[in-house]
């Protein structure tokens, strides 16, 4: 699933010890563009954080999972970016280049009636 917006806000930075060892996760805040738009939390973990993507004002399509884990009775939602690009870096989002029309028309019509 893709989510296409503005960065406007980086949280910061996590990092830990688990029983695997180091982890580090970065939390940021993307708003969709439209009629109605709406503010998301996407957290990325270790090495798929990109800082180089992640500055204010920076237009971003997070490829994220969603996933709802269950703790004491209540609820929990993530939703995970497993990759970001730039906007600019993905031509699918933009309408194809073609070349103008061109009509070639015979010369016998051609003619102007008045």
């Amino acid at each position: 699933m893709k989510l296409q917006g503005k960065l406007i806000q980086i949280l910061p930075l996590q990092t830990g010890e688990g029983k695997n060892g180091t982890w580090k996760k970065q939390e940021f805040i993307i708003e969709t563009s439209g009629q109605y738009p709406k503010k998301i939390c996407i957290s990325m973990w270790g090495d798929k954080i990109n800082n180089a993507l992640l500055q204010i004002g920076n237009e971003l399509i997070a490829h994220i999972d969603i996933e709802s884990r269950e703790y004491n009775g209540r609820w929990y939602t993530e939703i995970r970016a497993w990759k970001i690009e730039g906007k600019a870096n993905n031509e699918s989002d933009s309408a194809p280049n073609f070349p103008p029309p061109t009509f070639d028309v015979p010369d016998e019509y051609d003619v102007d009636p008045f």
